[in-house]
């Protein structure tokens, strides 16, 4: 079986939601710069603990810690919103809110990856890549 996912950000995000049904506190999954931004932006939000890159190029990780050891995660939800065979766009306008506010959606915009408050901040609009509550 090949390591290599047509979608890696879904695999992301799956390996993700797993580890919060099963309880374990830390993933590891193969780097690549979007995973990494996003991962940031989780932490950034409160969502994730902590996350830390290591190796070199060929064979770079990302290890990021869901929780702290018997404790409860706090992610309860975590949707990939835009596909490979279809993608979602939203202007600055019409990015969608979770939760009444209470959830973040990340966009891919031509400034990087944000949350969908920060890319309606800055009034540009990009690819919804998921929602997490």
């Amino acid at each position: 079986m090949s390591k290599v996912s047509t979608d890696p950000i879904a695999d992301m995000l799956t390996r993700i939601r797993n580890a919060v049904a099963a309880q374990q506190p830390r993933i590891i999954l193969p780097h690549s710069k979007m995973k990494e931004s996003i991962a940031n932006l989780l932490k950034t939000n409160g969502f994730i603990n902590n996350i830390s890159v290591s190796g070199e190029i060929p064979s770079k990780i990302i290890t990021i810690d869901i929780n702290q050891e018997n404790d409860n995660a706090r992610i309860n939800e975590i949707v990939r919103l835009s596909r490979p065979g279809r993608r979602q766009y939203s202007n600055s306008r019409e990015i969608p809110l979770v939760k009444r506010g209470r959830g973040i959606v990340i966009i891919s915009t031509s400034q990087g990856v944000l949350t969908g408050e920060q890319a309606k901040k800055l009034g540009i609009g990009g690819e919804i890549i998921c929602k997490i509550y």
